[in-house]
Protein backbone atom coordinates (compact mmCIF):
# COMPACT_ATOMS: atom_id res chain seq x y z
CA UNK A 1 0.00 0.00 0.00
CA UNK A 2 0.30 3.41 -0.57
CA UNK A 3 2.37 5.64 2.12
CA UNK A 4 -0.36 8.03 1.43
CA UNK A 5 -2.62 5.62 2.18
CA UNK A 6 -3.72 4.51 5.96
CA UNK A 7 -6.17 1.71 7.35
CA UNK A 8 -9.12 3.08 8.14
CA UNK A 9 -10.99 -0.13 9.10
CA UNK A 10 -10.55 -3.66 9.20
CA UNK A 11 -13.60 -6.39 9.70
CA UNK A 12 -17.19 -7.65 8.82
CA UNK A 13 -18.10 -7.12 5.08
CA UNK A 14 -21.65 -6.07 6.23
CA UNK A 15 -20.73 -3.40 8.24
CA UNK A 16 -17.77 -2.18 5.87
CA UNK A 17 -20.43 -1.67 3.02
CA UNK A 18 -22.30 0.43 5.34
CA UNK A 19 -19.20 2.14 6.77
CA UNK A 20 -18.28 2.70 2.47
CA UNK A 21 -21.24 4.91 1.74
CA UNK A 22 -20.94 6.67 4.91
CA UNK A 23 -17.37 7.77 3.72
CA UNK A 24 -18.56 7.96 0.02
CA UNK A 25 -21.56 10.62 1.03
CA UNK A 26 -19.06 12.49 3.34
CA UNK A 27 -16.76 13.22 0.17
CA UNK A 28 -13.58 10.90 1.67
CA UNK A 29 -12.49 8.68 -1.03
CA UNK A 30 -11.03 5.30 0.27
CA UNK A 31 -10.07 1.80 -1.42
CA UNK A 32 -11.43 -1.26 -0.21
CA UNK A 33 -9.69 -4.72 0.04
CA UNK A 34 -12.14 -7.57 0.03
CA UNK A 35 -10.46 -10.83 0.24
CA UNK A 36 -13.34 -13.11 0.72
CA UNK A 37 -15.03 -11.90 -2.25
CA UNK A 38 -11.51 -12.22 -4.34
CA UNK A 39 -10.57 -15.36 -3.04
CA UNK A 40 -14.31 -16.41 -4.27
CA UNK A 41 -13.92 -14.87 -7.68
CA UNK A 42 -10.09 -16.61 -8.33
CA UNK A 43 -12.31 -19.77 -7.39
CA UNK A 44 -11.83 -20.91 -3.32
CA UNK A 45 -12.84 -18.94 -0.65
CA UNK A 46 -10.17 -17.40 1.55
CA UNK A 47 -11.06 -16.51 5.20
CA UNK A 48 -14.19 -16.34 6.93
CA UNK A 49 -16.73 -13.49 5.37
CA UNK A 50 -17.41 -11.73 8.59
CA UNK A 51 -14.04 -10.46 9.04
CA UNK A 52 -13.13 -10.46 5.52
CA UNK A 53 -12.70 -6.00 4.77
CA UNK A 54 -10.05 -3.80 4.65
CA UNK A 55 -10.77 -0.01 3.98
CA UNK A 56 -8.04 2.33 3.27
CA UNK A 57 -8.06 6.37 3.00
CA UNK A 58 -6.03 9.09 2.03
CA UNK A 59 -4.28 9.77 4.90
CA UNK A 60 -5.25 13.57 4.85
CA UNK A 61 -8.59 12.48 5.39
CA UNK A 62 -7.82 9.82 7.49
CA UNK A 63 -8.35 11.23 11.16
CA UNK A 64 -12.06 12.39 9.73
CA UNK A 65 -12.91 8.84 8.36
CA UNK A 66 -11.99 7.71 11.89
CA UNK A 67 -14.04 9.81 13.24
CA UNK A 68 -17.22 9.05 11.25
CA UNK A 69 -16.47 5.36 11.98
CA UNK A 70 -16.39 5.73 15.46
CA UNK A 71 -19.48 7.51 15.36
CA UNK A 72 -21.12 4.90 13.85
CA UNK A 73 -19.79 2.18 15.64
CA UNK A 74 -20.98 4.11 19.08
CA UNK A 75 -24.79 4.28 17.47
CA UNK A 76 -24.51 0.53 16.23
CA UNK A 77 -23.55 -0.25 19.86
CA UNK A 78 -27.04 1.50 21.63
CA UNK A 79 -29.22 -0.23 19.60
Amino acid sequence: MSEDLKLAYSGSRVEGLFIKEMLEESNIHFISKDTFQSSIQAGWADGLPDETIQIYVETMNFEKAKKIIEEYIIERDKE
